[in-house]
Formats: C-alpha cells, structure tokens, sequence
C-alpha cells in the first residue's frame, strides 16, 4: 500500500504539472531570444556599427525595445480578455520567429542597416509585449491556488534564465557569426516556443476562481468549492484601466514607486557595455559573462525571495536600498570583480522583488481584472525604460561608465523610501498573502 506523498515532499512544480512546465519553458525560449537579440544588437552598435556615438546609439535602441509594452498596454488587455490564452502564446511565438527568420534572410543576404535592427527589435518586443501578461493572467488556468507561489517564483525566474542563457550567447554570437547568426539563433527559439504551447492543456477560468479571489479577500474561511461556485453570478463587463487601478489604490502606489525605480535599474543594459568597452576594455565575453552574473543573481532571488521575512513593501524598500549600494561599488572602484559582485546582488534584488509583488498581484487583483491589471502592470513598470536608456544613453557619451553607476545608485535611494512608506498596502497585502497561504 503507498502512502499519499506529503505536501513537503513534492517535486518540483514544472514536472508535476506537464501543462505549466510547457508553457513556463515556452517562455524561457522566448525571453532568452529577446535577450540575446537585445544584448547582441546592443553590443553590435557599441562595438561594429556605431563605435563614434555608441552610447547614443545603445540606448535608442533598448528604447525602441520597450516602446511595445507601453505603447500596446490597451490593445493587449483587450486581446488577453478576448482570445484564448494558448492561442495567444502560440501567435505571439510564432511571429516574433517569423521576424527573427525574415531578419536573418536580410543579414545573410547584405550588409544589415542600423535602422532594420531597430525595426526588428519593434517587432520582436511587440509580440513578447503580448506573451508576457498573457502568460501571467494564464497562471491560474494552469496550476492549483497552493501553488500560485511556485508557479510565479518559476515564471520570475525565466528572466534570468534567459540573463544566463540568451543574454550569455547575445555578444558572443555577434563576436563570431554575426547578426545573421544571432537572428537565426532567436528564430529557433521562438519557434520551439511556440510548439511547447501548443503542447499545452489550458483549463477554463470561470466563477469557480472568481468566488476563489472574492472568498479570500474578505474573510480567512477557505475558498467556496468550485462545485458550489458553478452557480455564482457571472462576471460583469469589463472595467476600464483606469477603473481597475483607481479601485486598487494601495496597488498603484506600489507600481509608482516600482516606475520610478526603474528609471534607474533598467539602465543598467545600456551601463554594461558601455562599462565593458571604456572601462574593463573588454568583449563579447566579457559583456556575456555581466550578463550572466546578472542572471544567476535573479534566478537565485526569484527562488529565495519569498522565504525573506517581513512585509512586502518593507522587503521591496530594503531590496532596492541594497541594490543602490551595490551599483554604487563599481561606481567607486573599477574592477571586473566589483561590476560582476554588483550585479549579482542587484539581479538578487530584482528577482526577490519580482516574486514577492507579483505572488501578492495575483490574489489582490480579481480575476475579471486580472488581463488588463497584468497588461497594465508591464506598461507601468516599462514606461520609464525609454527614458532611462535615451537618457544613460546621450550621458554615456559624455559621462563616463563609473559615473553613471553613481548616478543609478543614488537615483535608487529616494525610491526606496518612498516605497517603504506604503504601509497600508503592506498590511492588506499580508492579510491576503495569509489567507491564500492557508487554503
């Protein structure tokens, strides 16, 4: 006779659920492809093709990259509330191989002009733009409500994964076969992507998860079965972006506060280069290794982040302090060690903070809402990402890499206390964390 395996003992999330471990290295595939274009091309403008205003030209570039999310936040409310989640992933994979496979063709066939990387990047950013916050409202249609937690720290951690993966060969492929190369290596990837979705079994999100959401928001009773839910009301018409965020106060004081940190963190793409050629007189390996010290802090935060105690807001506040003191190191001592212990406690930060707030989106956000708060969310926190990589970018030129680390760190600082200052989110949030927590 086997004993029922007990809750502690379970193995990892992506091999018990077959559905969601396709879907989550569906999104790997995609996010290490516009990873490594992003460092590929970024490091091909430093290093080839605009070596007399790299800076400039870097950070136009990581701009465009970030335009789609902003730009395309309605559009992709609307489509995620609209079509099925796995066709969605699956369109959004595949067309984002089509432009990788077309670019290549381009590059093979004659010398690739500046503005058709730009292009290309538009186009690649404006399918993940789609992928992303689809995958994220798709969560609960692929795992159990307990598992919320391991299913958000695994879809976090794919953005360092593709730091260590995709962003690890970006440079190096441009070093040794090119743009083509590097296009072909993304199209591949996008088109396994696109088949691992397809593999995919998605079930309905209906009432039972919305009285699930409205169960725990209001009391610490466990969730209304999803037998007894079947009767529930159905939902209403969808509310407008401003609506969902005007009655989520406490949640919109956190996104500004994010927002506004990333008008510094972000820069940190458009700094690496610019670090690894004027001052590390570096490569493309140097420029994957950063990369990827980068990426293992992530992981490694995306993992360990929710075990940090205290709450939410306080943990985002220390994290962000700390990140501040990190990047503040290379700033002060030049060095390949001090850049590449930086980025392993910012990229620790990061992933700490990413799963953390999203875990605590998921069960502050209903369910209805839930397509366009996650659209929204990426739109938000990707607002300040042109900004910030224009801005570094024209400063680069005339700045040098060791002050801009400064300016990022002591940009860092007022964001941290702003966001240590949002307590009433924190205690509604700790209330829900509790009660989801519980079930």
């Amino acid at each position: 006779m086997t004993s029922p395996t007990s809750p502690g003992r379970r193995g990892p999330l992506v091999l018990r659920n077959r559905a969601f471990g396709a879907v989550w290295l569906g999104q790997v595939c995609t996010q290490a492809a516009v990873r490594m274009f992003q460092v590929g091309i970024a490091w091909w403008l430093v290093a080839y093709a605009a070596t007399g205003a790299g800076g400039l030209a870097a950070g136009l570039f990581m701009a465009v990259s970030t335009l789609p999310a902003v730009a395309l936040a309605p559009l992709v409310a609307r489509a995620i509330a609209h079509y099925a989640h796995r066709s969605l992933l699956r369109a959004a994979a595949g067309a984002a191989g089509a432009v990788a496979l077309a670019l290549a063709g381009w590059a093979c066939a004659s010398d690739l002009p500046v503005p058709a990387a730009y292009a290309a990047t538009l186009a690649l950013a404006a399918c993940q733009s789609f992928f992303d916050p689809c995958l994220t409202t798709a969560v609960p249609e692929l795992v159990a409500d307990e598992d919320i937690e391991a299913a958000t720290g695994f879809e976090l951690a794919t953005q360092s994964l593709a730091g260590l993966g995709g962003a690890l060969l970006g440079a190096l492929v441009v070093d040794r076969a090119g743009v083509a190369g590097l296009a072909v290596g993304c199209a591949a990837a996008y088109t396994l992507a696109a088949l691992l979705v397809a593999t995919a079994r998605f079930r309905a999100a209906g009432p039972a998860e919305a009285a699930a959401w409205s169960d725990s928001a209001t009391s610490a009773e466990p969730a209304v079965p999803a037998a007894s839910a079947a009767s529930a009301e159905p939902a209403g018409p969808q509310r407008t972006l401003r609506q969902i965020l005007g009655g989520l106060p406490y949640v919109r004081a956190i996104l500004l506060c994010f927002a506004a940190a990333n008008l510094f963190t972000t820069a940190v793409f458009v700094v690496m280069p610019l670090y690894t050629a004027d001052v590390l007189h570096g490569g493309g390996g140097t420029v994957s290794l950063l990369e990827a010290a980068l990426g293992v802090g992530t992981l490694v935060g995306s993992f360990t982040g929710a075990r940090v105690p205290g709450r939410p807001t306080v943990v985002g506040a220390g994290c962000l302090a700390a990140m501040a003191v990190a990047l503040a190191v290379p700033g002060l001592v030049a060095g390949r060690a001090a850049l590449l212990g930086a980025l392993l406690v910012a990229g620790w930060c990061v992933g700490a903070i990413g799963v953390r707030f999203v875990a605590l989106f998921q069960r502050l956000v209903p369910p209805a809402d839930k397509p366009a708060f996650f659209a929204v969310m990426q739109a938000v926190l990707g607002a300040t990402f042109p900004v910030a990589s224009l801005l570094f970018g024209l400063l680069g030129d005339h700045l040098s890499a060791q002050t801009l680390c400064l300016i990022q760190a002591a940009g860092l600082l007022p964001a941290a206390l702003l966001l240590g200052s949002v307590r009433d989110a924190s205690a509604v949030a700790d209330r829900l964390v509790t009660v989801g927590g519980g079930r």
